[in-house]
């Protein structure tokens, strides 16, 4: 399998083997590997960012689908890590459910108060959004504390008070990552971090940008086949013309990854600044995969969509993964963040 390379010097990242495998495995499989990539150190902030984002991205450029699998797991033990909690990490495979919702298919969790005092709590209500719920030992839940605050917590899935709600998942693409709803009844919860913690910890935006990373590779997979297509028609100046444009599009995200990889390492892209860092990235890679696909598209025509089965899921896959970006609801609060400032930002 091609490495989708984030430096110039041509040589893989130190997760690349274990990139390698779990390219070609399936959902369990991909789990698995998750959990040998977090065990060798795979989180952001600890020297090794360029490593783990390019090993997603070498992952969803063969299987997007995998990608999604192995990424929440590895943000999870990444939270973990961060809040003082790495020997949970441990216990198993991990997701991470704190989408809030959407007025069409709301979260209304709410957590109890704490029943001991050892810290543990009750939650109750439905949770939206939970990847691979039926799949994974346990998963990170927000939730809402009765006096308003948003807090984590850490959530055993195999307990009698949680039950997944199958049959909700129509998707075609990441149709092998169910992400339906979970109900909570009385379940039992560790708190992780203090209220509003989740979201103001420096890992926050970078978890976010690892995201960002596996979209990047599933453009990479869907521009690899007008790649294919272009060498084998080097007289069509069509073809030409889209792959010179795709490239600008991917060296585009590359630079912003590779860039965004060292502020992490740095140290400096944690608050304001990571918040930032994390908008700016997340939309250049976002709005430039959305362009590949469409280009991509038109210089290929229906054939691969309809008769190529790999290139078919990749498009429909990242076509989905991608709307976690808010399109213009997100370059809105990136503008708002940056009039906010009292300098210009360029």
């Amino acid at each position: 399998m091609t490495a989708v390379l984030f430096a110039a010097e041509g040589q893989p990242g130190r997760f690349a083997q274990v990139a390698d495998e779990a390219a070609a495995a399936s959902v369990a499989e991909a789990l698995a590997l998750a959990r040998r990539l977090a065990a060798a150190g795979a989180v952001p902030g600890s020297g090794s960012t360029r490593d783990l984002w390019e090993a997603l991205a070498t992952v969803a450029a063969h299987d997007v689908g995998a990608a999604r699998a192995l990424e929440p797991h590895l943000d999870a033990v990444a939270i973990l890590d961060q809040a003082g909690m790495a020997d949970r990490a441990g216990e198993g495979t991990w997701g991470v459910f704190a989408a809030e919702g959407t007025p069409v298919l709301a979260s209304h969790v709410v957590a109890i108060q704490p029943v001991s005092a050892a810290g543990d709590w009750q939650l109750d209500g439905t949770k939206s959004w939970c990847s691979l719920a039926a799949s994974l030992d346990s998963a990170l839940i927000s939730a809402t504390t009765d006096d308003g605050s948003r807090m984590l917590f850490a959530v055993s899935l195999q307990q009698p008070g949680v039950e997944v709600l199958e049959g909700t998942w129509h998707a075609r693409g990441l149709a092998e990552i169910p992400s339906g709803p979970v109900r909570l009844h009385a379940a039992s919860a560790t708190a992780v971090g203090d209220s509003g913690w989740y979201l103001h910890r420096p890992g926050f935006s970078w978890g976010g940008i690892g995201v960002a990373a596996c979209w990047y590779g599933g453009a990479v997979g869907v521009a690899r086949a007008l790649y294919t297509a272009a060498r084998q028609s080097p007289e069509d100046v069509y073809l030409a013309m889209h792959l010179g444009a795709v490239d600008e599009l991917l060296q585009s995200c590359r630079r912003a990854l590779l860039e965004a990889s060292a502020a992490v390492d740095d140290g400096w892209a944690s608050g304001d600044d990571g918040r930032l860092l994390a908008r700016r990235v997340r939309a250049t890679v976002a709005w430039a995969s959305d362009d590949v696909i469409a280009r991509v598209g038109r210089a290929l025509g229906p054939a691969p969509l309809a008769l190529d089965e790999a290139h078919a899921k990749r498009v429909a896959d990242l076509s989905l993964y991608l709307r976690q970006h808010h399109a213009e609801k997100d370059d809105a609060s990136l503008g708002r963040s940056l009039a906010a400032r009292e300098t210009a930002p360029w």
